[in-house]
């Protein structure tokens, strides 16, 4: 990749983007227009990142250690992206997850989005336990920031209208740009769509926005990944392990592609490319958002 002329300090970096597989933070990668030269970083900041540019945003990318998974490290990992890169303001999750069957399709994304009372993302194991057998959820997360619900609306109508949707572009970009990638990363064969009640063709599927349930817990049962959502007033339309750990404090939005649909059949079939259209859609999204806008999108 082609490196700034000018050279940056880690002031000039507004924008977080973290993943928690290898696969996701390849596919990050491979998204930016530039990556730039790294950048010392200080005593006890142990995240390992990638910096680069998409447009005129300054982006930050940084993986969760190798093995460490859930809430609690992506914490870790946020606040010391934070730290180190004082004038973050607005922050991207993004990476793979598991849908919820009747409402979502594997290779579909789901954006985190208000719904009602949720702010677009629940930690569902976070609470405490009643008589009875019953859960009572405490605590509340925070909602995207403004500036990335503005975006979100474009990208929505975008995708609604079929009109100049980008995902398909910057999958193809990707895979003329790192041609190592495409058997990895591409769409893998239709007969791994078993199991959606409502099969799709193959292509770049549906951006779909709203509830993301989160939790300490990889979910590989069908029953309780219903549970979750039955308890959520069916609301839920995709599970994961990370987003509950940044709402508060990183001000983000999840992105998420799905590659399974957190049941027994579980695999890693889908997962490269679901974080690569997961990529693709927060590359989509940094384009509706004005650089100008970053600077005042949220204070620490």
């Amino acid at each position: 990749m082609r490196h700034h002329l000018t050279k940056l300090t880690r002031n000039d970096y507004a924008v977080g983007w973290i993943c928690a597989l290898f696969e996701e933070q390849t596919a990050a990668t491979a998204m930016l227009d530039q990556e730039h030269p790294d950048l010392l970083k200080p005593p006890g900041d142990s995240n390992t990142y990638t910096l680069g540019s998409i447009g005129q945003h300054n982006i930050v990318i940084a993986c969760l250690p190798e093995g460490r998974m859930g809430t609690h490290a992506a914490t870790a990992c946020a606040m010391q992206m934070m730290s180190t890169f004082p004038s973050i303001k607005i922050g991207l999750m993004v990476g793979i997850g598991g849908g919820i069957p009747s409402k979502v399709k594997l290779g579909d994304v789901v954006i985190s989005m208000p719904v009602d009372q949720y702010p677009g993302v629940v930690q569902w194991d976070f609470g405490k336990a009643k008589g009875g057998g019953e859960f009572r959820r405490i605590g509340a997360l925070n909602s995207p920031p403004t500036v990335l619900l503005t975006a979100l609306g474009k990208l929505r109508i975008r995708n609604r209208l079929k009109r100049n949707s980008l995902l398909p572009q910057y999958l193809a970009e990707m895979g003329k740009r790192w041609p190592a990638l495409v058997p990895e990363y591409s769409e893998p064969p239709s007969s791994g769509l078993v199991g959606s009640q409502d099969p799709r063709q193959r292509g770049v599927g549906d951006v779909h926005c709203g509830l993301i349930a989160s939790g300490n817990q990889v979910i590989k049962d069908a029953e309780l990944r219903d549970s979750i959502d039955e308890n959520l007033g069916g609301k839920v339309l995709c599970v994961e392990m990370e987003a509950a750990g940044l709402t508060n404090d990183f001000p983000c939005i999840v992105i998420r592609g799905i590659c399974d649909y957190a049941d027994e059949r579980k695999n890693d079939e889908w997962q490269p490319y679901a974080a690569a259209v997961a990529a693709a859609c927060a590359r989509a999204l940094l384009e509706y958002v004005p650089p100008s806008h970053v600077s005042t999108a949220y204070a620490r």
